[in-house]
């Protein structure tokens, strides 16, 4: 954790209220570090043979008044290792802009349209009255006819990031670098369970757990419930 999150852990979680600075000036003093942010390698590339495409209607307006008004999605790689051999888990998730949770969540042995229409299926069943703006990338899965008729069943427009352009899509990159760097890098995973599970736990520690200071020091379902409460 870096310093400030290490300040509103203190102050929710143990009742011990400070200032920035001074969290920041004992972590110097005593060496702690956080972890460190690095900037993506590449962006998803636009779909070879798309079959239908959107525009980029979010216009990196990541802001939403209430929830299920925007969702992001996404497709993100994670390797394990059994001996020399490098096998690969792929996570497909959906973020709510509004309260940060993860509306759902899928993992599977490979990145094809299956994933991503299991992972939306996943989330119209946990929220079956949402209608939000619908954004993602221009990877195959999200041009695809199939994808795209989902969509317009479920009354949800979408949008679609400019190929090249990764910050359109920001939060949900925001969120992959969140989770490989507090519970992947760093470790080696040697068989599948072990990484699955690890994924699986994290998602729920970060939803339930995870405070963050722009969601008034709640967690992203303490915070989704808490906007529930105020309508």
């Amino acid at each position: 954790m870096g310093y400030r999150r290490i300040n509103d852990e203190l102050a929710v979680h143990h009742g011990t209220k400070v200032n920035d600075k001074r969290v920041l000036r004992l972590c110097r003093k005593e060496h702690i570090q956080s972890t460190i942010k690095w900037k993506p390698k590449s962006c998803t590339r636009n779909a070879s043979d798309p079959m239908y495409t959107a525009k980029n209607y979010l216009k990196r307006e990541f802001h939403a008044d209430k929830p299920n008004q925007k969702w992001l999605t996404d497709v993100s790689e994670f390797k394990y290792f059994i001996g020399s051999e490098i096998h690969k888990v792929y996570l497909s998730a959906i973020l709510d802009l509004c309260d940060r949770r993860i509306v759902s969540f899928v993992i599977g042995d490979h990145n094809n349209n299956p994933l991503v229409m299991k992972t939306f299926d996943q989330a119209v069943a946990a929220e079956p009255d949402a209608h939000p703006l619908f954004h993602s990338d221009r990877g195959f899965q999200y041009t695809s006819a199939q994808f795209h008729t989902r969509l317009k069943s479920h009354h949800m427009k979408q949008s679609m990031s400019r190929v090249g352009h990764c910050i359109d899509n920001g939060p949900m990159e925001g969120f992959w670098g969140m989770l490989k760097r507090e519970m992947y890098y760093g470790r080696r995973f040697t068989d599948r369970e072990t990484l699955v599970n690890a994924i699986s736990d994290y998602i729920s520690y970060y939803n339930n757990e995870r405070i963050q200071r722009k969601l008034l020091r709640m967690s992203p379902v303490e915070y989704h419930d808490h906007l529930e409460k105020a309508v």
